[in-house]
């Protein structure tokens, strides 16, 4: 997958999904809590409050929401920035609001976490850094300047100093705590989003290319036989035409553009699946093509293959699915990417299972990674020489997860790690001291022979001449 696909998927970008409608709903719906809380206090409760001021505040919200519903269409996206400016407008409106109405020693001063968590849910860091901090020094202002909440008789209400100090120690440790929590689950979702929308776009890509050699496979057979008969009447055409070199030659050159056609047309087609019998192939097949993209690219590629003590000898043929094979190359890629010159692949298989062990003899896994490989989006700090051998990744983990996810969707179990782990048993050769993937299917999940996804066999067609 491209850098710029990865780029159009950024979970950075989320922000501008956000529709205008959704947040004027949601100042709706403050507004009528606001007006509910003022009218309560002031009538049930005879609390003395500055009306004309709040209902000021109050009206601006009102007026804002109006304006924006008259101007902007309701399907409209807002920009990061807009959304910055419509949650700062409502965290400043709801702490003037606090402000009249006694500061911390009012219990709706937790509201304050409202504009914070919704910031941190969609916006970028330097946004949510912004509206945390922007919350924090209105909440310490509050603690100390506001107007007193004072009853019809004139008292004064007004909690004790230490509540006042520990509401504002738990707003600020809200705020904080809140805004992370809400900030990281958020980008781990969009991460997980983004990973697995660009895992479908390989898998689709897998599939279209797939597609795309039975079409030429189905082109290559119905056009053999044209070709041939081009190939026959201008060899006819060769020996009849001794006496006119120049009509011979052209002749010739029809046989020789024949032939040309013939060649592409194989060559393109050799991975052709329009027959059932192509559904299907010998594991070791499955494997070689998964592996050809990268046999040419400077580093030696080696396959082992063989039954286990206790397996069937005889080899097995599996299914040919795009998850298996890209699952497989990606892999592969990887392995050769980070190998210093060669790269060993070994397939084992018993009754029940088959095992696939991809190994290299590069640094490995960086220690510290281990247990995060196959999440999405691991980065690390690259050295100049990473940057030189792979300048069109930016991490070692969207690969990795789409080859993880892809087989596992084939029913496989993954383990990664490195063949200097001396807690390891998967590899014995010292020179494979590289990054090691183990990858082991049951066997029933990927059989082509035999069991619930056995390939039918369709009937060949008959030759019409």
């Amino acid at each position: 997958m491209s850098p710029t696909n990865i780029n159009l998927l950024s979970g950075q970008e989320r922000s501008h999904w956000i529709r205008l409608r959704t947040l004027i709903l949601l100042r709706w719906v403050a507004i009528v809590g606001q007006i509910t809380a003022i009218t309560v206090a002031q009538r049930l409760y005879n609390l003395q409050l500055e009306l004309v001021l709040g209902y000021i505040a109050i009206g601006i919200s009102v007026l804002g929401n109006l304006i924006a519903i008259i101007l902007f269409p309701q399907n409209k996206r807002l920009s990061e920035f807009e959304n910055f400016l419509m949650v700062l407008f409502d965290l400043l409106q709801l702490n003037f609001l606090l402000y009249l109405t006694g500061g911390l020693n009012n219990p709706f001063a937790l509201l304050v976490l409202g504009p914070v968590t919704i910031s941190a849910s969609m916006m970028r860091l330097r946004s949510t850094l912004i509206i945390g901090a922007t919350a924090i020094i209105l909440v310490t202002l509050l603690a100390e300047f506001h107007l007193p909440l004072r009853t019809s008789q004139g008292f004064m209400l007004r909690v004790p100093d230490i509540f006042v100090f520990g509401n504002w120690t738990a707003i600020v440790i809200a705020v904080l705590f809140i805004g992370a929590y809400s900030y990281r689950i958020s980008a781990e979702i969009r991460s997980m989003s983004d990973a697995l929308a660009a895992t479908q776009m390989a898998l689709s890509r897998e599939q279209k290319l797939t597609d795309l050699g039975g079409v030429v496979a189905a082109a290559a057979h119905e056009l053999g036989t044209p070709l041939a008969t081009i190939k026959l009447a201008s060899a006819e055409l060769i020996d009849e035409l001794d006496d006119r070199p120049d009509l011979k030659e052209d002749a010739a050159l029809i046989r020789e553009q024949a032939d040309r056609c013939r060649d592409i047309l194989r060559s393109m087609g050799r991975a052709g699946k329009d027959d059932l019998h192509l559904r299907q192939a010998p594991l070791s097949t499955v494997i070689n093509e998964a592996a050809e993209p990268h046999m040419y690219r400077g580093k030696t590629v080696l396959f082992e293959e063989g039954p286990a003590k206790d397996g069937n000898p005889l080899h097995p043929t599996i299914l040919r699915q795009p998850e298996i094979i890209h699952g497989l190359r990606n892999l592969v890629q990887n392995a050769v990417d980070f190998a210093r010159s060669t790269v060993w692949i070994d397939a084992t298989w018993n009754d029940d299972t088959i095992t696939l062990i991809i190994s290299d003899d590069g640094r490995g896994y960086p220690s510290h990674l281990l247990g995060r490989i196959g999440d999405p989006f691991v980065r690390r700090r690259r050295s100049d020489s990473d940057r030189k051998q792979r300048p069109e990744y930016e991490g070692m983990g969207l690969g990795l997860f789409i080859a993880k996810t892809l087989l596992e969707r084939s029913g496989a179990q993954l383990s990664f790690t490195n063949g200097t782990d001396p807690n390891q048993n998967i590899m014995r050769d010292p020179e494979r001291r590289g990054a090691v993937v183990r990858v082991k299917w049951p066997r029933s999940k990927i059989d082509a022979i035999t069991g619930e996804n056995a390939v039918p066999i369709g009937e060949n067609k008959r030759i019409e001449i």
